[in-house]
């Protein structure tokens, strides 16, 4: 089911609170408004956003018993009744769930399409979605750029991916690396950690002692220094 929410901080809410009702949805997705847009414009396939939706979930539930499938459904029904969402549409065919898990696949192809970006991989516990969003959406307004996030919401995992738009090289290259870091701090202060699914990298690599103390830093130094005492297997990536 795709569920469209008129508050983005609402469509965040939702996603712990259909847990806290005991079920368990197979796929559970956040998707801002501009994400779903520019996704579905990419594809080509058509969706109605309303100008007050701002935010998509899309919730997939599974097993093998249809009618147990439809109570769940109307569980997850009865949860967003307490929420300001528009109107719910359940695919009724395996091509209209297609469509929708397409969508949701291409945002990333969509966001690179239409401008240059950079993609930070966040993570907290659930509960904690809200708070995260909030927090990137007034950092994102205290230094300048603009955000089009969207994610696993099921697991707390959230993809930040900032706009070039019309960021000078100088802060595009440089005046993004302090937002940068305090949406990691932010991460790390509700529970979170750096790096959701893909792993710290090069790319991460400057921040990892946000995440990660010192002492837990050096311990990993040591290991590299027993197999590694002359510096010669894959030198000066991450130690």
């Amino acid at each position: 089911m795709l569920v469209p929410f008129r508050q983005v901080e609402q469509a965040a809410e939702a996603v712990s609170a259909v847990f806290r009702a005991g079920i368990i949805p197979s796929g559970m997705e956040f998707m801002e408004r501009e994400a779903i847009a520019w996704s579905s414009d990419y594809l080509q396939i058509p969706l109605t956003l309303p100008e007050d939706i701002h935010a998509h979930l899309l919730i997939e539930l599974d097993g093998q018993d249809l009618d147990q499938l439809y109570k769940e459904a109307e569980q997850v029904y009865g949860v967003l009744e307490h929420y300001d969402v528009g109107e719910i549409l359940l695919a009724d065919t395996a091509g209209q769930k297609e469509d929708l898990w397409r969508i949701r696949r291409n945002i990333g192809n969509s966001v690179r399409y239409n401008s240059v970006y950079k993609e930070e991989d966040t993570v907290v516990p659930r509960a904690e979605l809200p708070t995260l969003l909030k927090g990137v959406k007034e950092i994102g307004a205290r230094y300048g750029f603009k955000s089009v996030c969207y994610g696993h919401a099921g697991d707390g995992n959230l993809h930040v991916n900032i706009i070039r738009g019309e960021l000078t090289d100088e802060q595009w290259n440089v005046g993004l690396r302090q937002p940068i870091t305090e949406i990691f701090q932010l991460c790390v202060k509700l529970g979170g950690t750096i790096s959701g699914e893909h792993g710290i990298g090069l790319v991460q690599k400057g921040y990892i002692g946000i995440a990660l103390p010192e002492a837990n830093l050096e311990l990993m130094r040591g290991i590299k220094r027993v197999f590694d005492p002359a510096g010669i297997l894959n030198p000066g990536k991450i130690f």
